[in-house]
């Protein structure tokens, strides 16, 4: 599968067969947000892969009581260290994080597996089901697996509504 394929198969996949991933799968996803860019190459990014069942029901409740994370064969918990700023004034944990993780996102798909994006969670939980210690940033939670559903109709904007050239012009 190539990168543009990969991008038109991605979607929040929110039903999971009870599968586990292979370990040489969750290698390679893994190598693509070790390989991702970050700002000024901090590679800031941190991230706590959880397979076990019993402390993966425990991410269900600190997530919102999302079921469908307990049946993913992983959850991925991005953190950051840095709580360094750019000159352009935003932080550079959410943004590094959050390209490292669509790395994962692509890379899954590429590999037959599965992810949702979940950013309804209660950090001060997860950080103690997880002894993430208070200086990390938690800053996003990530389901993947084999998907036990089917990517639906995805309605976009057209490229003419989001992109301007030269100037703004919207």
């Amino acid at each position: 599968m190539d990168v543009y394929e990969a991008i038109r198969a991605r979607y929040s996949c929110r039903a999971y067969q009870t599968r586990e991933i292979e370990p040489e799968k969750m290698k390679h996803v893994l190598e693509a947000a070790r390989l991702a860019p970050s700002a000024r190459n901090f590679q800031d990014w941190r991230f706590v892969v959880v397979t076990d069942a019993a402390t993966k029901k425990k991410l269900v409740s600190a997530a919102n009581n999302q079921a469908f994370l307990g049946q993913a064969g992983a959850i991925i918990v991005g953190c950051s260290e840095s709580d360094h700023v750019m000159r352009c004034g935003q932080a550079v944990g959410p943004i590094d994080v959050a390209i490292a993780l669509e790395h994962i996102a692509l890379a899954a798909t590429a590999e037959g597996l599965a992810t949702c994006w979940i950013g309804s969670f209660y950090p001060d939980q997860v950080r103690q089901i997880l002894d993430i210690p208070q200086e990390i940033a938690i800053i996003e939670l990530m389901a993947i697996g084999y998907p036990a559903d089917k990517a639906g109709a995805k309605k976009r904007d057209s490229l003419d509504s989001i992109v301007c050239w030269e100037r703004w012009g919207f």
